[in-house]
């Protein structure tokens, strides 16, 4: 459809059915909800005046829930999408050539006649469409241009995966205009990670890209890294009376390379000593067994590692019952118990390097002065800067928001909703 047309029924509230899902029904969320895709289409129309008819994308963000360092493990998660997304308004054309514009980003233009990994591109978003675009031809799509303006609320560095989002967001487009939706969630993330992997230059597993993908909240099983399962749960945490919270505790990322490489790498090490690459193909017992002839030749902080992941997987799976059962109470008691394993054995709340930075560890124990000592709270994600998650009570939330702004600052702290779809067209 046209822009003008698309802008007035966003106005008019045409579209709210489908922003609903996304969003949530509350009328601040539709309001601003409203007012962002109309401020999207018009810069569009500011970028590529020459394009008149527009088709409208979005992919969320996601948050990790349970299964902290474990799918680079081949282990078990549990993760939910979330209502923070990236969107973007397109114009198709039959020129080979992607343009693409992000809010606070320069123009990209990927050239489709030379789909190559450029080293030039590497950590660039150009990089992550060119590889994109490569996967769907290497799969037999005849990938066609477009022009688009995308905006997202993903924060970069937030935790909730907004490079993952992008992916989504890019594969989504593709397949629905290109290759009439013939490839799948599960295959949606595998072209997103190879893109990430090999044209972005970064070895990042699949459990971003699988939740945002497939959205909602879902369990997954990376047994089998190129088909995992993955299980949706439809849960209702806000009727159960509570909100699910993130706050950014605005600890910086940079240097923080040799932390993050570390966990896997020493994870390794002890699975190396039982000849396997990964832990998830040792026997729990047969380590349990063998912890004492392991110090020496493994680090220490590697053996409480590898322990943190085999308690971890299986309380993934445990959390994933719990929900199933409808015992929050279980889950809870679960959460927290991984929560400790995360401070404790593996050791990600932050940098040795950076020992008086502590913006994680902060933000929990205010969290807890807020909520109490039994409070469902955990360190968010890969961890050592960043976001911390807490499962806050409704009645208590505005004061726990209220309160972590005041400490990390205006907007540090969100809070979200499940949102039970991943890449979407927005039709109305």
């Amino acid at each position: 459809m046209n822009t003008q047309t698309f802008f007035e029924a966003v106005g008019s509230g045409k579209a709210d059915h489908a922003l609903k899902i996304l969003y949530g029904a509350s009328a601040t969320a539709m309001e601003g909800q409203r007012r962002r895709y109309q401020r999207a289409v018009r810069r569009f129309e500011e970028l590529f005046p020459q394009r008149g008819d527009v088709r409208v994308f979005s992919a969320p963000g996601r948050t990790e829930i349970g299964g902290n360092h474990t799918d680079h493990q081949h282990g078990c998660a549990l993760a939910a999408a979330v209502n923070l997304d990236v969107i973007a308004v397109v114009a198709f054309h039959d020129e080979r050539m992607i343009r693409m514009e992000s809010e606070g980003h320069g123009r990209i233009e990927v050239d489709l006649t030379d789909l190559s990994v450029r080293e030039e591109e590497k950590g660039s978003s150009a990089a992550i469409i060119r590889g994109i675009a490569a996967r769907f031809a290497s799969m037999g799509v005849t990938v066609g241009g477009f022009d688009a303006y995308s905006t997202s609320d993903v924060l970069s560095g937030s935790g909730l995966s907004s490079s993952a989002a992008f992916e989504t967001l890019v594969g989504t487009i593709i397949n629905i205009r290109y290759n009439d939706c013939r490839t799948d969630e599960a295959e949606i993330a595998k072209i997103g990670q190879y893109a990430e992997n090999v044209y972005f230059g970064k070895g990042s597993g699949l459990l971003d890209q699988t939740v945002c993908a497939y959205g909602g909240f879902v369990f997954i099983d990376f047994l089998d890294t190129d088909k995992p399962y993955v299980e949706k749960y439809s849960f209702d945490f806000e009727k159960a009376g509570f909100n699910l919270c993130i706050t950014d505790t605005k600890g910086s990322h940079s240097d923080l390379t040799d932390d993050y490489v570390a966990v896997p790498s020493e994870m390794k090490s002890v699975a190396r000593q039982f000849g396997k690459e990964y832990l998830r193909e040792v026997d729990e017992f047969l380590f349990l067994r063998s912890i004492p002839d392991l110090r020496g030749k493994c680090n220490d902080r590697a053996i409480m590692r590898a322990v943190h992941y085999f308690k971890e997987n299986r309380r993934a799976i445990d959390e994933a019952q719990a929900l199933d059962n409808g015992d929050i109470d279980s889950f809870f008691s679960i959460y927290r118990r991984s929560a400790a394993s995360s401070a404790n054995l593996l050791q990600n709340h932050y940098s040795n390097a950076k020992p008086t930075e502590q913006g994680i560890s902060l933000g929990l124990m205010m969290s807890r002065l807020i909520l109490g000592d039994d409070a469902a709270v955990r360190v968010h994600g890969g961890g050592f800067a960043g976001t911390i998650q807490a499962f806050v009570p409704t009645f208590k939330t505005e004061e726990y928001v209220r309160r972590m702004n005041a400490l990390f600052g205006a907007g540090s702290c969100y809070v979200l909703r499940i949102r039970p779809v991943g890449g979407v067209e927005i039709t109305l």
